[in-house]
């Protein structure tokens, strides 16, 4: 199985290598960022272990921009020990699981083991329904080219109904995969973003994407 590592201390790379080696991986060694993206473009690696102090622009730099470009390469990010933000940050960008260090090689090799057992499906992707474009790497949107701001809960709401273009979503599921189990307010609160929503991706264009199913839910018209 072919491995990057993308490790910028000589000597947590150095073993890095020799235990993998060890172990029948084919590993290439990237010191820095730049390294390491040129590496990803350049080969389809089964797997990557990066680190996530690499110097400017940085290992999660490094995982964004691989997912934004539509590179799924399962990746294993090395992040300091306690540093729950960096853990946090990592898996937002896009990496399938974390370790921290110091780590031992046999809880490494699990992880790579059990990230390359995922099917490849599972990646994120870019959701397109006509000229309406959703990326949830990027956590960003647009209407042709016209870029759209969405808050949050905005871009997880039209997400769910990106995700089933023509299938009308009920507001109990909405809830269900929008808000978050501490939920108690009313359905109606639904009914409220769907307005945001519609202010922002179909209104300013003149489209009616958004549409209502009374007494059931909403639905996302991809012929609208």
């Amino acid at each position: 199985m072919r491995t990057l590592i993308a490790e910028n201390d000589p000597g947590t790379a150095a073993r890095l290598i020799r235990e993998l080696a060890r172990e029948g991986y084919a590993v290439d060694l990237a010191g820095s960022a730049e390294d390491a993206l040129w590496c990803v473009r350049e080969h389809d690696y089964d797997a990557v272990v990066l680190a996530s102090g690499l110097p400017d622009p940085g290992g999660l730099q490094v995982c964004r921009t691989m997912r934004a470009e539509h590179r799924w390469a399962p990746v294993l990010l090395i992040t300091p020990e306690g540093d729950v933000t960096a853990r946090v940050a990592g898996l937002d960008s896009g990496a399938d699981d974390c370790l921290t260090a110091p780590f031992v090689f046999a809880e490494l090799f699990a992880r790579l083991r059990a990230i390359t057992r995922r099917e490849a499906i599972a990646r994120p992707v870019v959701l397109q329904v006509a000229d309406l474009t959703l990326n949830p790497v990027t956590h960003s949107a647009s209407r042709g080219a016209s870029d759209i701001v969405l808050s949050p809960r905005e871009f997880a709401l039209l997400r769910e109904l990106m995700k089933r273009p023509g299938g009308v979503l009920s507001r109990t599921y909405l809830i269900d995969h929008v808000w978050d189990f501490a939920y108690r307010g009313g359905s109606n609160v639904v009914d409220v973003y769907v307005r945001y929503l519609r202010d922002k991706v179909d209104r300013p264009f003149g489209r009616e994407t958004i549409r209502t199913v009374r007494g059931v839910g909403y639905l996302l018209d991809p012929d609208a």
